[in-house]
């Protein structure tokens, strides 16, 4: 069924997915809609098809399945149009003069004679062209859209492809729908190549079996790896494209002539690259060992009488491991320093900001997330950065990062002499990239991690090589301290580490513990669940006075299921923060956000502003990073904006349409938790995917507790766990040439 006619209310929308409920109205009858309209407003003309469904509360409705956008058929209708918000710089009064003025020839003028508008008062000739293209860029997104919508694409890369290919963008798709899949990301590969086929492309067609090989490259870099070998590579596009062996190696060595891949050979086999990566891991290498060969400037003599000094004055007594880690940044430019919980690598790091600030040194401190410089700041007693802010990143095209365009960061050069880089286990080949290219010759570098930690969310294995390479002076702390040694929490998790089972009263090991860690032992799911939301909702307080939202974390290896973190997260608000007062709520892709609720940023925004209150000083800055946590303070109806102060105390206001950036935390992933503590950590370990639960995950899980941890679980799957070493070896190439 096809109508004709004008939104004139919209009643509900989701901001994120554009979900709309809204009031049409057509020649013969005024219908409510509903259906998915992205970037519709009120006034615009729309022919909609769908059906009449009759829904059980609100009666009878027409549900969209699909739409397309008319222009307006009357003077009114176009009048409306112009000033509903669409066109910058256009209001009500102005779109009146504007139609008033050139009447039927109004579409036309805005097309083909834009100049002319600067005849009317209030429109200079510049804001008449600025009108004129906005005019014509809302109208050929619009075109882009029914186009991609054919083929199942999302409205909301229309204006991406807009700006990439202009006016002549579905000319440019038809002819090469694979595009797409560079502008595209995370859209199925077999869509566009079904909307390729569906157009007339050749199965052999060299665009195509090209894609399909860059396509295999990204999707492995979702995976940690920078390459692929290159037999693996062939077998999995001719099990993708249905092509056959040679068409596949022609097309590889075509695409490595061009300079969009890189084709190595290393161990008798060879790897394959996307060009930017190889080139990546190319800069990384030179740049360290330039940093390495660079003259030692910065180097203290009669270190040691300065060391003597610092720990008597400090009653802290070094062990000559920490006084080797000490010796090796004096006499290196580029230094590691790894090692478990409890070694003592927050002690070494406070001691070279002793002495090398004694010497007047400048020691600057960064973590890759915020949480993790938080608590570098906490346990060091001096200001940490985030990467990113150290950096000055600005927005990074975070969804190409395999095309060149990322490689031109230059960086912002670090004023620093000493730069102590800590929880390099997250840091990715691209993030050290930059860092390395913002250093300058002569600082010195000490990276400090825990390599038996979860990798990087990104791309490549960055602690793990620069270690296993043996061209970076390393120290390895593995001594746990006496007062680390108390805790069951550390000394289990060097037991996971080292593959044993957790202590039991069996253990020497038990008797001058603290009882700091607890394993609930439970087989139901619904018993677990039950065990966490008791230990959530006030059971610890007698414990240790511990509250949810000051203290405790509950952490989960899985995203799905009953004890996944979406269920979880569900269950927790209703239990933590029910709405009782009736405040205003906000709906974003199937979850409710109110006032009070535990939030997480989900993905980098360099661009949101914020402000912090400090000592009665006002500071204002941009920038929400991937894994920061704040809680909702309010949220605005009539400006559609939420209000959230995170735990750095930074106060940010977001959109209803940049909700679908941030998620309860209530609940968070283990991989989400790294490089972050808590003062209480519950994690729930039920049955899932046996890739999931790997021994590397459930020590990243046990080091994130400061006073308590609580693990509550299926004890088959956690003892699998410790056993289950395959942690997915990433294929990359760096240091090993």
């Amino acid at each position: 069924m096809e109508i004709i006619g004008e939104i004139q209310d919209i009643i509900y929308r989701n901001e994120v997915n554009s979900y709309t409920i809204a009031e049409f109205e057509t020649d013969e009858e005024l219908i409510t809609v509903v259906g998915y309209l992205p970037f519709v407003n009120k006034n615009d003309t729309l022919k909609l098809i769908g059906k009449i469904v009759e829904h059980k509360d609100y009666g009878e409705q027409f549900k969209i399945d699909t739409f397309e956008k008319l222009m307006p058929k009357d003077l009114s209708s176009l009048e409306k149009y112009l000033a509903n918000g669409n066109i910058k710089g256009v209001g009500e009064a102005l779109a009146k003069r504007i139609v008033k003025k050139f009447g039927e020839d109004t579409i036309n003028i805005f097309k083909s004679n834009p100049k002319r508008l600067a005849e009317i008062r209030g429109i200079s000739e510049a804001k008449a062209i600025e009108i004129s293209q906005k005019f014509i860029e809302n109208w050929e997104v619009w075109q882009i859209v029914g186009f991609l919508d054919r083929f199942g694409i999302g409205a909301n890369y229309a204006k991406k492809v807009f700006e990439l290919y202009g006016i002549n963008a579905i000319e440019e798709i038809e002819a090469n729908p694979y595009l797409l899949i560079d502008i595209t990301r995370g859209v199925d590969f077999k869509q566009i190549d079904k909307m390729a086929l569906d157009l007339g492309m050749s199965y052999d067609n060299e665009k195509r079996i090209k894609s399909g090989i860059k396509y295999a490259l990204i999707l492995s870099s979702y995976n940690g790896h920078s390459c692929v070998l290159k037999d693996n590579l062939i077998e999995y596009v001719k099990s993708l494209l249905n092509v056959n062996y040679k068409d596949i190696e022609n097309n590889i060595i075509a695409l490595k002539v061009k300079d969009e891949i890189v084709v190595e050979e290393r161990d008798n086999q060879e790897y394959v690259y996307l060009y930017n990566f190889y080139t990546t891991e190319q800069e990384i290498e030179i740049r360290i060992e330039r940093l390495q060969k660079a003259k030692n400037i910065k180097k203290i003599d009669h270190i040691e009488k300065i060391l003597k000094k610092i720990e008597a004055n400090s009653a802290i007594e070094l062990s000559q491991k920490q006084k080797q880690a000490i010796s090796l940044v004096n006499e290196n430019n580029v230094t590691i320093i790894t090692g478990g919980p409890g070694t003592g690598k927050t002690t070494i790091i406070k001691t070279i900001i002793d002495i090398y600030g004694e010497k007047g040194k400048k020691v600057v401190l960064c973590a890759p997330t915020g949480r993790a410089a938080k608590r570098m700041t906490e346990t060091t007693g001096k200001e940490a950065s985030t990467l990113h802010r150290l950096l000055e990143i600005g927005k990074i095209n975070e969804d190409n990062l395999y095309q060149n365009t990322d490689n031109d960061y230059q960086g912002a050069p670090i004023d620093a002499d000493i730069i102590i880089v800590d929880e390099v286990s997250m840091v990715d080949m691209f993030l050290m990239n930059y860092l390395l290219k913002c250093i300058y010759q002569g600082t010195k570098l000490i990276l400090v991690g825990d390599e038996d930690q979860l990798p990087s969310v990104g791309p490549g294995s960055i602690l793990k090589d620069f270690i296993h390479s043996g061209k970076i002076e390393t120290i390895r702390l593995d001594k746990i301290f006496r007062q680390a040694a108390k805790s069951q929490i550390i000394l289990n998790a060097h037991r996971v580490n080292n593959g044993e089972k957790f202590l039991t009263k069996e253990n020497k090991e038990m008797e001058e513990t603290e009882p700091d860690f607890f394993f609930i032992k439970e087989y139901s799911q619904e018993k677990m669940l039950s065990q966490v939301v008791s230990l959530c909702t006030g059971r610890l307080k007698k414990y240790g006075n511990y509250d949810f939202f000051q203290n405790i974390q509950v952490l989960t290896p899985t995203k799905k299921g009953m004890l996944g973190t979406k269920e979880l997260n569900k269950i927790l608000q209703q239990e933590l923060n029910p709405n009782t007062l009736n405040l205003p709520e906000k709906q974003s892709l199937g979850a409710v956000f109110r006032p009070g609720d535990r939030i997480m940023q989900i993905k980098n925004n360099y661009d949101i502003y914020w402000e912090r209150v400090k000592e009665e000083k006002k500071e204002i800055g941009s920038g929400v990073f991937n894994g920061e946590i704040g809680t909702i303070l309010e949220i605005d109806e009539k400006e559609k904006q939420v209000k959230i102060e995170f735990d750095d105390e930074k106060i940010a206001w977001y959109e209803f349409s940049e909700l679908d950036q941030i998620e309860h935390s209530y609940c968070i992933t283990i991989h989400k938790a790294q490089g972050s503590e808590f003062d209480v950590v519950i994690m729930v370990i039920p049955k899932a995917f046996p890739m999931l639960l790997t021994r590397n995950l459930l020590y990243t899980g046990i080091t994130r507790a400061k006073k308590l941890l609580i693990i509550v679980g299926n004890e088959t799957v956690v003892n699998f766990m410790i056993e289950n070493v395959d942690s997915k070896k990433r294929n990359t190439g760096l240091m090993k040439h």
